[in-house]
């Protein structure tokens, strides 16, 4: 039986990002230094492949520190962590590791130098997010406000507003973001914004090689986990972009193979945190039904690399 044909569009970059590729590499340098256990508090990246991958490796996933014990070693995720965490850590004289990613640490110091000068935050990010939870509680509470929509920015009540500076969260809807900073600076003229965008460099690639993938594609899937901010946020870019039929999957087992029924193109990419073999995996699930042409759409290359913490390069 012969296949019908299928153009398979690629997306680059995709997948792994700097951060998230650090991430992985401080659990299971910590692994190979201290010996398992290693405790690792929340999902070291979002995704469940991954974590399943690093947790058969002897990392055990807490949602607190009060869940860890003294006497072994914790990884704090890529997200980061409000300023409390590694206090009591610190407190508890236990090893702990910090896999932030350096893009969202830079986050965490502008608001600290904000709010040393005195200004009020503005944060704009996902209620609930462990980034957002993170950078608010750099500062004390009622230091930061949160605002998710346009909406949002009418409702919010500052001290001062001529004193205020934003931030927002590394993994959000570049276009979205930049029509709740127009929101802010409309009814705050007076308020400072980042001297250069927080929303990361990969979060920001992702999404422009989507943009010139989507108007060419009958459906898009985006390969990421349901809580991945960077992955929904794919699919929300795709319908956007004019690809009706975009849909998030975690791996090619999710793929709903009757609403892809007769399309000719299909757009391929994946968040941050999803490796490059559950993409392998999707294509060639695509191979086994379709005569398939894989052609790549690349808007960008990417060559940041960020180094581990100093204490995994230390002898144990």
């Amino acid at each position: 039986m012969t296949k019908p044909p299928l153009t398979l569009y690629l997306a680059a970059p995709r997948g792994f990002c700097a951060g998230v590729d650090r991430a992985i590499k401080i659990v299971e340098m910590a692994l190979e230094k201290w010996g398992a256990p290693v405790f690792v508090r929340h999902e070291i990246v979002h995704n469940k492949f991954v974590v399943d991958g690093l947790r058969d490796k002897g990392a055990v996933f807490v949602e607190s520190l009060d869940d860890c014990p003294d006497d072994r070693p914790v990884i704090f995720s890529a997200h980061g962590v409000p300023k409390a965490v590694p206090a009591k850590a610190a407190s508890r004289d236990m090893i702990y590791v910090d896999a932030t990613c350096p893009l969202v640490s830079k986050v965490h110091i502008e608001a600290q130098r904000h709010a040393d000068n005195g200004l009020q935050m503005v944060m704009i990010g996902h209620d609930g997010h462990p980034e957002t939870i993170g950078t608010m509680g750099q500062l004390p509470d009622g230091e930061v406000l949160l605002v998710e929509t346009v909406a949002d920015v009418g409702s919010i009540a500052p001290r001062d507003p001529d004193r205020l500076a934003f931030v927002t969260q590394t993994t959000l809807s570049v276009d979205d973001t930049i029509d709740i900073v127009a929101a802010l600076k409309a009814r705050f003229p007076a308020i400072i914004g980042p001297h250069k965008e927080d929303i990361c460099y990969a979060t920001t690639n992702r999404q422009e090689a989507v943009k010139a993938m989507a108007p060419k594609c009958d459906a898009m899937l985006v390969v990421g986990a349901p809580n991945s901010s960077n992955s929904k946020r794919l699919v929300e870019v795709g319908e956007k972009a004019g690809c009706a039929y975009s849909q998030l999957v975690q791996r090619a087992t999710d793929i709903d193979w009757r609403s892809l029924d007769g399309i000719t193109t299909v757009g391929i990419t994946a968040g941050a945190s999803a490796p490059e073999v559950l993409i392998d995996e999707v294509i060639a699930a695509f191979g086994e039904r379709y005569d398939v042409t894989v052609d790549y759409v690349e808007t960008a290359v990417e060559t940041v690399e960020f180094k581990v913490p100093r204490i995994l390069r230390a002898p144990a």
